[in-house]
């Protein structure tokens, strides 16, 4: 028997002596007056008032991080969704039986305990306990010394582990969702109306990306996991919401990285008559006052660096942008195979398979992507890369979209959307007919290629006429990994996606 296994059977002998004394070790509820936190407040309170004021007693519960057994006295710490702290014991208080009592719990176990708050001589506010209850026993031994739980995998895997483990990791959990109520708040007080769209749909479009699909059985019929939030919220541009947006849920059935999660969530917005440009103003002024709400500034530290969310951000054009960090111009290389050769030249390993679009955000993602620490827009795409944008005035070759960059990565993506029906049409053509090649590809050995479809409730409703429409699309863990200073998405997503053992 291992160390671990001695240990969770000395646990049960533990439970079975618990319930031969007629203890339920597992009671229905238990009522707190206060949280540890609250109490610590209140106590510190009573300390600085003026007036006598009673020392009232209190009901708290948590689980037991540690504890000091002397003789007829026994300090036990217990921890809570607020924090820490110390519980006194003492045999003279409690009496023998229920003294006694206490060579039942172990570290782990959940309490609850009455009693009055002092300071010992140490300094260290601490309950004086009167009575107290067994909540839950734990039957698993907690990481070795409380703080133990170092290894990465087993962290992401049992993450209920990682909380009680280490104390800096719920923070960043609070943070999180201090930024999507910040989000919202922004959001509604700029007019816009929060919806929800599908997340199982017959066609999942809006962005290029391998698919989750599934099957319905009452239905018959195959569906897919959403890949991107787009189009069903254009249609309600169409339909007349000016202002609409949704945080929810995407799935891509593509790699996993310190900066990709299968599933990930985004913020979609979606502004009738604005173009890019009041888009970026929207980014700037949204992302700087979430700073402010949440870190009480917009001077952040991530990584090594110090980077000011402060508007105004720097505005490149990608094609400058490009031709500066790897001396590449795309516009003189209209065709995949001529930029592929020029790639080639230069020392680039290239996938034979992708398309010059791809080719194009392959030199953004490896050359000018990492360089892009301050808050950077990225501006005007080629049109190869965005078959949802409206092309520039003054350049039918490119589109109105950018990226936001902050610290090396991607955090924004936005158009000026697509409103001409057959302009949206005569694009999905397009799509459809590389579509044809990857296939071709695909069964001379080639790997699968996504999948791209044509939605054409889509191009019906846009057919009804859809106002100049500018669109936003945030990456929310990517913006919580900033603003908490996370070098990998699974930091900031609770539970997430690992191999199955």
């Amino acid at each position: 028997m291992s160390r671990l296994e001695h240990i969770a059977q000395q646990r049960l002998e533990k439970l079975e002596n618990i319930r031969r004394k007629g203890i339920n070790p597992y009671p229905h509820s238990y009522h707190r007056s206060h949280t540890t936190q609250e109490a610590v407040a209140l106590f510190e309170h009573q300390e600085r008032s003026s007036q006598a004021v009673p020392n009232p007693e209190l009901s708290l519960a948590g689980r037991i991080t540690a504890s000091r057994l002397m003789g007829k006295i026994t300090f036990l710490d217990i921890r809570d969704g607020s924090g820490r702290i110390q519980l006194y014991f003492s045999h003279d208080l409690l009496g023998s039986e229920k003294y006694e009592f206490l060579h039942n719990l172990d570290t782990g176990d959940i309490i609850g305990a009455r009693g009055k708050l002092f300071r010992t001589k140490t300094g260290e506010i601490t309950l004086e306990v009167t009575d107290f209850t067994l909540l839950s026993k734990s039957l698993q031994p907690l990481p070795e010394k409380w703080h133990g739980l170092v290894d990465i995998e087993k962290r992401y895997r049992q993450r209920y582990l990682d909380l009680i483990s280490n104390e800096e990791v719920k923070p960043t959990f609070a943070l999180r969702s201090q930024i999507i109520t910040a989000l919202r708040h922004f959001l509604n007080e700029q007019g816009f109306i929060e919806v929800e769209t599908p997340v199982l749909q017959p066609l999942a479009g809006g962005a290029l990306a391998r698919r989750f699909k599934t099957h319905h059985q009452a239905l018959d019929q195959d569906l897919y996991l959403r890949i991107a939030l787009e189009l069903y919220l254009k249609r309600l541009i169409i339909g007349g919401f000016d202002k609409v947006y949704e945080i929810g849920r995407v799935f891509r059935n593509e790699g996993i990285s310190t900066k990709h999660n299968p599933e990930f969530t985004m913020l979609e917005s979606y502004q009738a008559y604005a173009d890019y440009n009041d888009v970026m103003k929207l980014v700037e002024d949204l992302v700087s006052h979430i700073a402010k709400e949440v870190v009480g500034k917009t001077d952040i530290k991530f990584g090594d660096e110090i980077i000011n969310l402060a508007p105004p951000w720097q505005h490149l054009s990608l094609r400058e942008a490009i031709k500066e960090h790897c001396n590449i111009d795309f516009e003189d290389y209209p065709e995949a195979d001529s930029l592929r050769t020029r790639m080639e030249q230069l020392g680039i390993e290239v996938d034979p398979n992708k398309d010059r679009g791809r080719l194009v955000d392959e030199l953004i993602s490896t050359f000018v992507e990492p360089k892009l620490i301050q808050p950077t827009f990225l501006m005007d795409y080629p049109v190869e890369m965005s078959p949802l944008a409206k092309r520039k005035q003054d350049n039918e070759h490119l589109v109105e979209r950018f990226e936001a960059f902050i610290g090396g990565m991607e955090i924004a993506n936005a158009f000026t959307e697509l409103n001409d029906p057959l302009e949206q049409e005569k694009r999905f053509e397009e799509q459809k007919e590389m579509q044809a090649t990857k296939l071709a590809m695909a069964k001379s050995g080639a790997e699968e290629p996504e999948i791209d479809v044509v939605d054409e409730d889509f191009l019906l409703a846009l057919e009804y006429g859809m106002p100049p429409t500018g669109g936003l699309g945030i990456g929310i863990d990517r913006l919580v990994m900033l603003l908490a200073d996370k070098q990998s998405i699974r930091e900031v997503i609770i539970f997430p996606q690992l191999k199955t053992k």
